[in-house]
């Protein structure tokens, strides 16, 4: 019996093609900026998290950058997706260990983001587009149980740029999620925020070690303002 003819170099395998930069990271076309629990009750004045007494104004720091970031992702041909977390009546969304654990943490409630309540409602400032994607989710992390992966993969998104809130809570679970599952990360320092400083700081340190590129959002503004001048014949 002959043996099998061993692979020459033009059939080996060349091995996974690797996006090198943040440029080439964020082409447009396979590229989805992630919206995260920017809600009336994480950010609005006078609902849940400002009642519970926690401090707004990190969060809503990073709406003005959020509006430019989503504005020129819409003009450059990214996907935008908002991604909601919700809570059902009755603790029908809750498990023992979820419900344990939020009862412990700090500025939470059991009605946090109640559905069909206007605290579930997106802030004004970053309302929806035509287009845009809508996802709501019961847990931290945009993957879980959700549709994220499957209608990302449909638009042939390969990188996830991550923001909102909380930067060491929903957007740490959803960047280390996307990043099981082969996605580029980005994450803006100027489009996470959190309560807390030390945990904010940690997790943009732990990104830029192990996960991804933590850029600014001018410098992703910029890279797509260039690409769409070079399309236009503007670069000389």
């Amino acid at each position: 019996m002959r043996s099998a003819r061993p692979p020459s170099n033009s059939d080996a395998w060349p091995g996974p093609r690797i996006l090198p930069d943040l440029a080439a990271r964020i082409e447009p076309a396979h590229t989805a900026v992630l919206v995260i629990d920017m809600q009336n009750d994480f950010l609005a004045p006078g609902f849940g998290a400002e009642k519970a007494g926690r401090d707004l104004a990190p969060g809503r720091a990073i709406v003005p950058g959020l509006q430019r970031l989503i504005a020129g992702a819409r003009r450059a041909g990214a996907t935008v997706a908002h991604v909601g977390f919700l809570t059902l009546p009755d603790n029908a969304s809750d498990s023992g260990p979820w419900l344990a654990q939020r009862r412990r943490s700090t500025w939470s409630s059991d009605t946090l983001c109640l559905q069909g309540s206007p605290g579930a409602d997106f802030l004004a400032e970053l309302t929806p587009a035509p287009g845009d994607l809508v996802i709501s989710k019961f847990r931290y992390s945009a993957f879980a149980a959700t549709p994220m992966d499957v209608l990302l993969r449909a638009r042939g998104i390969r990188t996830v740029i991550i923001t909102g809130v909380s930067t060491n809570a929903c957007v740490e679970s959803t960047l280390r999620y996307a990043m099981e599952l082969s996605y580029y990360i980005v994450v803006p320092t100027d489009g996470v925020a959190s309560w807390s400083q030390p945990l904010h700081d940690a997790t943009l340190e732990n990104v830029n070690h192990r996960f991804g590129l933590t850029p600014v959002i001018n410098e992703i503004l910029e890279i797509w303002k260039s690409s769409e001048r070079t399309t236009r014949g503007d670069a000389q």
